[in-house]
This record gives structure tokens, sequence and C-alpha cells, in this order.
């Protein structure tokens, strides 16, 4: 690693001590100029002679002896820099992502310490980690093993050695790990190499090696040397310096002789011993090679700052100098800076801090947390460039910054923050300051807010409002169905966001949709949560009246004309009724039209769709009296009882009143003979009902009903005229398909179901027979996949029908089934045979042109038409050129032209292939089928309207004759209208009408009506265009139009006219006529009112009055309030002058006489009053900002001091700084000085 920056903190008092006292001297004494300046030795104290030698000495007194107290890290932070060759992660690309950044979450997850990213301008990568200490050192750890490109080595250590490096139980290896950020393995005990493999940066293997070594000398204790003073053996064993004795040396070869050694102790600072050592002991392997001397340093682990020197009394003096030049070669400073400030000095993710230990690599700069002062470290030059960086961002950030701490209760501090903190974000975006707010984990109650001092201000206000604020909040829970929360909240969530814009103060709260609760919560100030309960509770009720639903039955055939063309009639429907309206789909069963809205609205819909209903179809209502206890039993389970009633009974619809409302009405609508029928049925059924009603369940197969029913319900009437009970079979949406109900008195419900149980034993007895159907009728029952086996089966029971396989001449079938049904299968295939044997074809010519309209829309008034006279019908293909027909017909087979005219030319009055459609089926139903085609054929009216007139039938966009068309199911062709004038003989008044006989005569009623109602327009459109013009002067006629046209307006509105003045810009209109259009009489009665109006203005009169302008602003009032106040009071205009005006004081007041007087009088009172606050006020402004006069100021004389070096005699001069005289080196001996700076004597 090439720089550390170690953060940690001491309290800001202790830090003071010593050094304050002087500044607040200096300080006093620049700020006073009238006192005497001080002297050069009080404001510059000179150094201490000399030091104390002994251990315990103490330091001198004066300014400089304060003792800066060890540092005590709690929460560190320090700063690695990697260089780019030894980056493991080198893609610029993805700075912040990847794999890198995985790396780092994972070692914060860890450790728990905090780590952040950023790239030097050199590529290399600056990590700051933060945390405790031993977080800080593991994590390092880890940034080395995983972000750093690692090497590895080994180092010899004597075997038995090794147990003193892994240390108890592994600590001292987990250690040394930790602290040199390597990974060192040792071999096990059966091994016999003595090799350690450290894997590492090649710092760390070399701080891991030389740390090895160390331990390993300590084991060998060479002679003279403490076995507890590592730092002694390191000087005479480890680095491999030549063996110096501490008292004695023997000469080998000689007698043995002593040699004279001297030991001398030093006091060198705790702090600066590891500086005097230098990295992996080079210092004192240095000092030792060039002096012989050893220095002995106390153990890391002692107090003791006494340094011993031993060697020849010659060389201790080069020595001690080393020393002391060693131990100065470092430094550390101390720069004063409120805690509070840390975090900014430091920067985002530590950029701040970053450019300075990457231009000064050796500088560590420490921030002790809750100390308000910096330590840095580091050689002495770069000590002081950082120092003097970092004392101007400093001084910088107190100039422009500013802190506040406040106290608010820890319980509202979530609410300050706000949903994903949007209360707390906008303070300080609005503010531009930084909030910390407490975790909750902490209770603290203390909320810091730090930024510029205006903002600090701004949002310590801001803060203590809304703590105020939530004091008296209040929690109300509001009780809403839970159907209701979706429709609330809205799709995306837009509702429930204007209702938080409208009660912004408010927190509303929703339930978990899967508690299934209906309390929805309110939290905020008691006048704003009532506000919105009340909205909510509005909003509620609305949704309850609005989800009103009711279901209204109309015939499917119907359904087409409530849509309408495109749509047109159930949008018309919904958007007058302001309802929802829901149709069941077209290939559903269901013939339920569902409304939804308010209770009136959804009535007024229904209404509407059933007089749709009633107008197309001769559809009869019957209204028939039923006590409502028997509703219920009448509806039956599910609703089957009335379902099979008015199935029975031809598809009526049998409307009940509504459960609870008292009401004995019940409704049957549909054709008059089935209405009848239903009517019949039902007060039948009610009277059994009174009497005694007995019910019976039996079950058979769903594939029997059909045949238990028989053809049209024959079957299953005559069980019910026979025994009187009714029986009701299961709906196709009913869950049990083969439970059939018997209801009834218990003789009659007895005697059905022996008769159905009967019926249901014969068809459970499965028998097997045969018949002959020629082949030639074989295809007719297996085309279209075997549809008409299908039909046989499903009504007879599921009869099994099998034909011989094609190509076989087999007219042998198969039938298979319960024995009724088999015969009466065989009964039905018979009479199909018998139907094809009998079938004829016919032809019915219309022409092409009208087969669309005879197929009706996808084919389905042809289906009808098989359906009802089962019949098969066929259309010719469509002919693109029926001109050249005869033509294409001559040339047919390549017959000659002359032979073609012969054999095969049509007689004139002959009908084209193209218009011939083809019936087959018996010959009755044919001819009936044929009629039947007939009558969709299209049939033209014409009707005579006046040209004028057509333009309005038409409609905008032609949204009125498409209106007509859609109702009464017809065509209308109207002549064709051009933009330029045609001869009237192009004119034409006949508008043709196409469309079935039976709607035609509707159409041309309800074209004539429309007519009748056109002419009804037209005259009422001349009578409002009669003109009348009013001479006005021109100056009356902004009295007229009044304020923003209010005057103008009611006159318009309540006669009922137009009314149109001159254009100002026209220059060839009359200025002074109004022209008034309307119905005469109401052009009269608006020509009084405005000539009422004039000569009350005629009245009027206008006076100019001098009003001081500098009351005007104050008359007029806020957006002209007050003077609007004084008009209506006295009922006058008053008109003030405009800026620029030559008159500033000319008011004018204009109306009557006696008002304008009062008025006059009024203003001028108000013009006295307010003149004499405008005076004093002017006077008060004179006072608190008087004229500003020049005055002459002396030049500063800047910071004096007395009895300086430079103002003594002449004799005296400057020190020599190159002179080691003047600046002597540490050891060397001096000549004493008896003057700071004085030459010497």
């Amino acid at each position: 690693m090439s720089s550390v920056a170690v953060l940690t903190q001491e309290s800001f008092a202790e830090h003071r001590s010593g050094l304050v006292p002087q500044q607040i001297k200096v300080a006093t004494l620049t700020s006073e100029e009238e006192s005497d300046p001080p002297t050069y030795k009080d404001a510059f104290p000179p150094l201490p002679e000399k030091a104390a030698c002994l251990e315990n000495a103490q330091e001198p007194a004066g300014a400089w002896s304060n003792k800066i107290r060890p540092i005590k890290a709690s929460v560190i932070t320090q700063v690695f820099h990697v260089p780019l060759e030894e980056r493991k992660y080198k893609d610029m690309n993805q700075f912040g992502e990847g794999e890198q950044a995985k790396i780092c979450l994972e070692i914060m997850q860890r450790t728990g310490a905090h780590l952040e990213l950023s790239l030097a301008k050199d590529q290399g990568l600056s990590i700051m980690v933060s945390g405790k200490l031993d977080a800080v050192m593991k994590a390092r750890k880890d940034i080395v093993a995983r972000l750093q490109t690692q090497a590895s080595a080994t180092v010899a250590i004597p075997k038995e050695h090794h147990r003193f490096v892994i240390g108890k139980n592994g600590e001292k290896l987990q250690d040394l790990e930790l602290k040199t950020a390597t990974k060192i393995q040792i071999p096990r005990p059966d091994d016999a190499s003595n090799q350690i493999r450290i894997t590492g940066t090649k710092e760390g293997i070399e701080k891991a090696r030389h740390e090895v070594l160390l331990i390993s000398a300590e084991q060998v204790r060479p002679c003279g040397c403490d076995p507890a003073d590592p730092c002694r053996l390191l000087s005479h064993c480890t680095w491999g310096l030549r063996p110096v004795p501490a008292v004695d040396t023997l000469v080998h070869g000689a007698p043995p002789q002593k040699k004279k050694t001297t030991t001398i102790a030093v006091e060198v600072k705790k702090s600066q011993h590891k500086y005097v050592i230098g990295p992996k002991g080079n210092s004192l392997q240095e000092i030792l090679e060039r002096t012989g001397v050893s220095v002995e340093i106390p153990p890391s682990d002692s107090a003791s700052e006494t340094v011993i020197l031993r060697g020849e009394p010659e060389k201790l003096g080069q020595a001690l100098t080393e020393v002391y030049a060693k131990a100065n070669s470092f430094t550390v400073s101390a720069v004063s800076a409120p805690s509070w400030l840390h975090r900014f000095i430091i920067g985002k993710k530590g950029q701040n801090l970053a450019k300075i230990t990457q231009q000064m690599p050796k500088v560590h700069i420490e921030f002790t947390e809750g100390e308000d002062r910096i330590t840095l470290e580091g050689p002495t030059e770069d000590v002081s460039v950082a120092q003097e960086q970092i004392e101007a961002m400093v001084k910088d950030l107190i100039n422009r910054m500013d802190y506040v701490e406040i106290n608010i209760d820890h319980k509202f501090h979530r609410h300050l923050i706000g949903k994903s903190g949007a209360n707390i974000n906008r303070i300080k975006d609005q503010c531009k300051v930084s909030v910390r707010i407490p975790p909750d984990s902490e209770k603290s109650s203390l909320i810091r807010i730090e930024g510029d001092p205006q903002g600090v201000r701004q949002a310590k206000r801001e803060l203590l409002e809304l703590a105020s604020r939530m004091e008296n909040e209040r929690t109300k829970d509001l009780i809403i169905e839970q159907r209701f929360h979706r429709t609330i909240i809205g799709q995306k969530g837009e509702r429930i966001r204007e209702i938080r814009d409208k009660f912004p103060e408010v927190i509303i709260n929703f339930p978990d949709p899967a508690q299934k609760s209906d309390i929805v919560q309110l939290r905020g100030p008691k006048n704003e949560v009532e506000k919105c309960t009340k909205y909510m509770q509005k909003m509620v009720a609305d949704l309850v009246e609005n989800s009103y639903s009711i279901s209204v039955p109309i015939f499917k055939q119907f359904h087409k004309n409530i849509i309408g063309k495109g749509g047109a009639n159930i949008k018309k429907i919904r958007e007058e009724s302001n309802t929802k309206i829901d149709l069941p789909a077209e290939n559903s069963n269901s013939e339920t039209i569902v409304i939804t809205g308010k209770r009136a609205n959804c009535e007024a819909a229904r209404s509407r769709i059933l007089s749709i209903q009633k107008d197309l179809a001769n559809i009869a209502e019957v209204e028939v009296s039923i006590p409502a206890r028997l509703h219920n039993s009448l509806i039956g389970t599910k609703g089957r009882l009335i379902r099979s009633i008015m199935e029975e009974c031809g598809g009526v619809h049998i409307h009940f009143p509504v459960e609870g409302s008292g009401s004995d009405t019940v409704v049957i609508r549909g054709p008059s003979s089935d209405v009848e029928k239903a009517r019949k049925q039902l007060l039948h059924l009610a009277e059994e009902k009174q009497t005694k009603s007995f019910t019976v369940d039996i079950r058979a197969k769903p594939e029997y009903h059909k045949f238990l029913i028989g053809k049209g319900g024959g079957k299953i009437r005559k069980v019910r005229d026979s025994t009187g009970a009714r029986i009701v079979f299961p709906a196709a949406e009913d869950r049990e398909q083969d439970l059939i109900t018997i209801i009834g008195k218990e003789d009659a419900v007895r005697e059905a179901q022996r008769e159905l149980e009967a019926l249901i034993q014969n068809l459970d007895n499965v028998v097997e027979d045969c018949m002959v159907v020629d082949p030639k009728h074989h295809r007719h029952f297996v085309i279209r996949r075997g549809q008409v086996l299908r039909e046989i089966a499903e009504e007879y029971g599921g009869v099994m029908v099998s034909f011989p396989r094609s190509g076989t001449q087999s007219d042998k079938v198969t039938l298979k089934g319960a024995k009724d049904c088999v015969e009466a299968a065989k009964k039905r295939i018979q009479e199909i045979i018998e139907d094809l044997e009998a079938q004829v074809t016919m032809e019915c010519t219309i022409p092409q042109k009208f087969h669309r309209s005879v197929m009706g829309p996808k084919g389905s008034k042809i289906q009808q038409i098989t359906r009802d006279y089962n019949v098969q019908i066929k259309f010719p293909d469509r002919e693109e050129n029926p001109g050249h027909s005869v033509e294409a017909a001559v040339h047919e087979n390549g017959e000659d032209a002359a032979e073609g005219r012969e054999g095969k030319e049509a007689e004139p009055g002959s009908p084209r292939r193209c218009d011939i459609i083809l019936i087959s089926g018996r010959k009755e139903k044919c001819e009936a089928a044929k009629e039947a085609l007939e009558a969709l054929v299209p049939v033209t009216i014409e009707v005579e309207v006046p040209f004028d007139l057509h333009r309005y039938i038409i409609g905008q966009k032609g949204s009125g004759i498409r209106k007509m068309m859609d109702e009464f199911e017809v065509n209308r062709a109207l002549p064709p209208t051009l933009p330029a004038p045609r001869p009237s003989c192009l004119q034409s008044d006949i508008i043709a009408i196409t469309g079935l006989a039976a709607n035609l005569d509707r159409a041309k009623a309800g074209l004539l009506e429309r007519v009748k109602e056109l002419q009804a327009e037209q005259e009422d459109r001349a009578l409002r265009s009669f003109k009348l013009s009013v001479t006005v002067d021109p100056k009356y006629h902004p009295k007229i139009i009044g304020r923003k046209g209010a005057v103008i307006t009611q006159i318009r509105l309540e006669h009922d006219v137009n009314i149109q003045f001159p254009d100002k810009d026209d220059g060839s209109q009359p200025q002074d006529q109004i022209t008034i259009t309307g119905y005469e009489k109401n052009t009269e009665a608006a020509r009084d009112a405005i000539l009422k109006i004039v000569g009350e203005l005629e009245q009027m009169v206008s006076e100019d009055v001098p009003l001081d302008h500098r009351v005007h602003a104050r008359i007029i009032g806020a957006r002209g309030k007050a003077i609007r106040k004084i008009m209506d009071e006295f009922k006058v205009d008053i008109r003030f002058p405009q800026s620029g005006a030559p008159d500033p004081n000319c008011v004018t007041v204009t109306g009557l006489p006696e008002n304008v007087e009062e008025a006059i009088d009024h203003i001028l009172n108000l013009e006295e009053e307010y003149l004499a606050d405008v005076v004093d006020s002017e006077a008060l402004q004179l006072y608190m900002k008087p004229p500003a006069h020049e005055e002459s100021k002396a030049p500063s004389k800047g910071f004096v001091v007395r009895d300086a070096p430079w103002t003594a005699s002449s004799s005296e001069k400057a020190p020599d700084m190159s002179s080691s005289e003047e600046f002597p080196s540490f050891g060397a001996q001096v000549a004493p000085k008896t003057l700071p700076w004085g030459p010497k004597r």
C-alpha cells in the first residue's frame, strides 16, 4: 500500500488546552489599535535552551511545552492506494460494477466495515475503509487478497521456531496475517521442511518476512542481549550485523584485551522510535555500519522514551546526530477542525482526501471521531504542505458552513423522514443542507443540521414546524368495505394520489388485501384528518350509490336493435343515463342485460331499453299479484322452477320485485299468447303452494332428458296433464345435470314419479336393432361430420346409429340404445328418408343486386328460413360482368358463334342465371320458403320533400340520415347537392326510400314527421331574425357592456337576444349604432333596457380631485379590493392616473352628483389619514439610513511588535540561515548564545 490515512478522535476541549490562550491573546492585541503593541518575545517565544536528558526529567515550561495526548482510536478510517500495475481487475469500463463491486460488497457484509472506492488520475484504485480497528484490519486483509495482484515468497527458519510463529491457539499467526495483510503457510509438524510460504503483495511479503525472522531471532538469545528486548535483538542479530559486545570484546589469536566502550542515553519521543528503527530495521543497520554504534530501542509495549547508544566514545556523537536526524525526518502535526466538518473534508467516497494522499503518499492523515482536530504524520516537508491544504479547506468550510442541533422526540423521526425519505429529501433539496437523523436503534432525539447558515436556519424552522404538527396529529380508523379499496386507489394509484395531493399532510394506509380488513387508517393534523375523512366518506357514498345494479331480460333477437349500428343506440343510452350497460356475449344463451350506476339512472336506462323492445315487437306486459311470502318458493332453488315456466311458455320474462320491498306484483313480459299462458301457470303454481306443496327428486342420465321431454315437449306435457304435477329439468348451468324435480300435490307427484321412473327404466334396457336405408341416402346422414346423426342421438336418449363404411354396397344400418329410443330413432330416420325421396328443387328469381340484403348480416336471414322450413337454399355465383354473359355463353365448348346463337341464345324475357336462387326440400315447404325469400326483397317508394330541407335531414356529416336509416331499417337516396348554384330543373324534391315493405310505411311517416319539425324550425328562425338598431353615444358603450361583459350578458340572457356593438377598427360602420337581433318583442324590451342605462348615465357627472400620488396604492388596495369596495358603496366610478400622466395626483370620480360628493369626501378623509402614515414612514427611513459621508480612512498598520531583532542597532544583523553555527544539527556541540537571533560574541 502506498498511502494510509488513519482517522481517530479526541475531545475538542483537550486539544485546545495550551494553544487557544495564545491565539486569543494575539487576536486581542491586534484588535485593540490603541493599546501598546506586544514585544517580539511575547509574540514569538524562544525555543527551550535544552531538553532534559533523563527519562524522568520534566519538560520546560512555556508556550511550547504542551504535549499532545496520545490518540486513542475508536472508529477509524484508512485509505489504501492500489497502483494500476498491481490491480487485479483493470477493466475501466466496469468501474463501480462487475466482480470488483461484488467483492467489496461481500467484504463489507463479512467484516462490518464500510468501503468506498474511487479512481485516481493514474488509474490507481483508492479504497477508503471505515469502522472499528479490528474490522478495518480484516477488511484490509481481504482487499489485498482479492483486489491486488498476489506474489509469494519463502523464508527458512529453524523447525523448532515454527511454534513461536504460530503462537497460542494460532493467535500470533492470525495477528501477523492481519497486520501484514498476507497469508502465511507453515509446514505441518510431520513435514521435515523448514520453509514458510508467504502470499500477498510485495510490501506485505517483506513486512511478514521481517516479522517471522524477528520472532526466530528472539529465540536465539545472543550474548549480551536481553530476550525481553526485541529491538535490541534486532540490532544485534536479525539483520546480520556484526556483534558489538556490551562490555568486552575478545580478539581471536591474541591474549584477551579490554577495549573501551561508552554508553549514553537520550530521550526520543515514543512516536519517533519507529522512524529511528526504519522500515525493516534499515535505519538501525545504517547507523551500525557507518559508526559501529549499536542503538537499543525500548520495547513497543514499554512507556519508556529512553534510547541507549553503545560504542566507542569518538563515534557516539556522529551516531547521536544520525539518531536525531532519523527521528526528525518524520513529524506529527495537528490541524484544528470541528469534528462535524470531518466528513466534508474527507469528501464523497474520500475524494478530497485522495487528492492529498496521491500527491503525498507518505503522509498519514488521522480523523478521530468526536475530536475537533486532524492528525498528520509523515515526512516534514510533505506534512507541512498537507497541513496547509487541510487548513485552507477548514477555513473555507468554516466561513461558508454552519450547524445546529435540535431535539425532536425519536418517535416522530420516521414521520419527519416520510415515505421513502420524501419529506427529509424535500427539506434537503430546498435548503441545500445535510440533515443527520439518528437510527431508531439509538433512541436518540438529537437531529443535526449542517450546511449554509441560511439554509440551516430554514431547515431547522421547517423541522420544528413538522414536529409541532405531529405532536398535534391524530389517528383515525375509517371503515370502508374492502370491495371499494381498489376503486379508491385507482388502476395505477392515480385516484389515491389525487386524494394525497389534496390532503398532503394526511397519511392514508390501506390494509393488505390478504387480511380481508375494512379498516383504512388516516393520520395527520386533526383538522386535516377530519376534512379527509369527510371527503373519503362522500366518495364511498358515491361509490355505493353508483354500484346499484339491475338485470333486464331482453329477447335475444332484439339485442342488435338495442346496440344499434356501430353501437350508436347503446352508447347514447349510456351517456344520457350515465350508467354502465353490459350485454351478454353474442354466442351466449343469456338474454339478460346488466345495468350498473345510480338507482334512478338505472331505472331510466331500463325503461328506455324496454321501450325499444316494445316498439320493435308485439310485446305484452301483464302484472300478477302473488303474496311476497311465496316468491322464493316460486323461483325455486337457483331459479330452476321459474326458469322452467319461462322456457315452457316460449321464453317470456318474469320479473319478481326486490326481496324485502314487500311488493306482491310480479311482471310477465313477452308475446301476448305466451304471456297469458305463463300467467295461468304462475297463478296455478301459486295456488298449489298456498294449499300444500310436495317435492320429489329423481335422477336420470342427462342424455335421456330430451327423450323424456319429447319433441316440442309433447311427452312431458302428457305426463303433466295426466298427473297435474310440475316437472322441472336442470338448466345447462346447474351443477347436478341428472336431477329432475317434481312439484305439486303429494298424490300427483307420486303418480308422475311412477310414470317417469317407468320411462327411465325402459331407457336403461339397451337393445340393438337394424333397418334398411338405401345407400344413395347415406351421405345425407354422415355429411358435415355426422351432424344429422348427432341430432338424432341428442333427441332420442343417446341412441347410437351406425352406417356402413363408404365403398361398401351394404344398406344395413345398426341402432343401439334404449328400446323406446331405438324405435323413435328408426321412425325419425324413416321420416328423413321420405323427405329426401319427396324432395324437389324450385327456382326463385331475385335480381342479384338484392342478394346481399336478402341474406342479411352473416347470412342470418337465410339460416332462419332454412331452419323454419327445413329446406336447402343455394345462391348463384356472383357475376362480375353481367353485360357480357350472353356473349360468353355463345363461345362455350368451342362451338361456332352462329350455332351458339341458334341453340343457346336466351329469350329476351328469360331471367339471368346469376339471379336464380335454388330451393331444395318438400314441395310445400319450398313454396313457403320461396314466399319468405321474396318478402325479403327490398321495395322502393318515393317521398316528396322540399329541396331546401334536404341538408337538414342529412344532418352534420350524415348523422341525421344515418339515425333514421338505423331506426327504420331502410335506405334513403337523396338527390346530390352541389356547392355552386344549380338550375332549378336539377333541384329534385324526391327522396327514394328502399327497404322491406313492412318497414316502408313507418319510414315514410317518420320522414314526414321530420319535415314538419324542420318547417316549424324555419318559421321560428325567421321570427328570431328580426333586427333593431339603437343609437347610443360611443362613450357609454363600455358602461353598457360592463365589467367583463357582465351587464350586456345579463341583458342578452334576460331577453333572449343577440346584441352587436360596432367594430372600433372599421371606419365604414357608424360608431353609435347598436344592433339587436331576436324576436320582435324581445328586441324592443332589450332596447328599452339599454336606453334606461343610457338615461342613468346621462344624469352622471365627473369631477377631478387632487389626491397625493403617495397614497394611491393604499386607497386602491391589494388587487383593487379596497377601491372596488368604495365604488360599490357609493355607486360611482373612480379612475386613477396612469404612470407617466402629466398630473400624477389627478383622480376622476364619475356618478350621480350626490354620490360623487360623498365619494370625494370619503377618499379625501382617507388621504389625510394615509398621508400622515407616509410622512412618518419617510422620516423613519431617513433616520434609519442617513446619507453616507466620505470619511478618510487611515491605512492599516498591519501587525506591529516592539523590540524586534531588525529594529536593533546597526551592529546587529539577521541570522545566517546557511550557517551551521546559527542553525546547528542535533547532537553537535554549539557555543552558548545570550540572544535568540543576536550576533556571535
